[in-house]
């Protein structure tokens, strides 16, 4: 199922979860595990930018770009060689990567060659994030073809996982991933439908059913009335949920401007790691 998982992580709080997560989904998939991290160019380019097109043009030397390059590198020197000491001790497969370039877009291409991407809710500026997301897990949630898993700060082993299942294509996906995680981890499942429309709810409670009856998990069914964003998290609160997994961004983008998403709730809000599938 997961026998290729890239790792993006860039030196804040959230890489230790990152890598505890990792390691645990390669020991239950017996996968090779890939870790990026970026050395952003748009600090590069900002020299550029500021000096032609700001409102007060300032140029910034030569020396400070180039010092500015050589700090940025020995970061991601740096981030790699305790990663790699880590996942050395744990004895598994693993390869190291440093990319110069847009995080986002190198995410998106790494992402190619890999069957689920994990990486932290913020980055290394999570201390200023009031918005509790960061600009590019925002990005890469909605570009990203393949599955990703969004890691809150503290990991916790995944013994229950919460299913947010609303019968669309992308939750239908989740499902599958669902299915194998719960039964590799031995985690129980709750399949949580959230409609003010009881038939159509426990419809789409025994179409997931029947789909997971084929797993050999514990998993249990509910139905609730509500806003799913918030019911999902207000559910996975008060439930000690360790993983919650939805479909990526249902609606249609028109919607989604207008009144927001629910996905994007949901990863601003849950108490613990988030997994999108498309």
């Amino acid at each position: 199922m997961f026998k290729n998982i890239m790792l993006a992580v860039d030196g804040s709080n959230y890489t230790d979860s990152v890598l505890s997560l990792g390691i645990t989904l390669a020991r239950a998939f017996h996968s090779h595990l890939q870790v990026l991290t970026v050395a952003d160019i748009r600090v590069f380019e900002w020299a550029t930018a500021i000096g032609s097109d700001g409102f007060v043009p300032i140029t910034p030397t030569s020396l400070y770009q180039k010092e500015s390059i050589r700090l940025l590198e020995e970061k991601c020197i740096k981030v790699l060689e305790k990663c790699n000491q880590i996942l050395e001790k744990e004895k598994l497969d693993f390869e190291v990567e440093k990319m110069v370039s847009s995080p986002v877009n190198a995410i998106i291409e790494r992402s190619q060659i890999s069957d689920l991407v994990i990486m932290g809710k913020c980055g290394e500026f999570s201390r200023w994030e009031r918005t509790q997301l960061g600009a590019t897990v925002e990005t890469v949630s909605r570009l990203i073809r393949k599955p990703v898993i969004i890691t809150d700060k503290k990991h916790s082993p995944i013994q229950k996982i919460l299913f947010g299942y609303d019968g669309s294509a992308n939750a239908n996906q989740a499902m599958l991933f669902v299915g194998h995680l719960g039964e590799k981890l031995n985690a129980a499942i709750t399949v949580l439908t959230i409609t003010d429309d009881q038939e159509l709810g426990e419809h789409y409670l025994k179409e997931a059913e029947k789909y997971l009856k084929s797993y050999k998990v514990k998993i249990e069914f509910v139905l609730l009335p509500g806003t799913p964003d918030k019911e999902i998290i207000k559910y996975a609160e008060n439930n000690n949920i360790n993983l919650v997994a939805i479909g990526a961004y249902g609606h249609s983008r028109i919607r989604e401007a207008l009144l927001g998403s629910n996905t994007d709730y949901v990863l601003r809000y849950s108490p613990c790691h988030v997994l999108l599938a498309k």
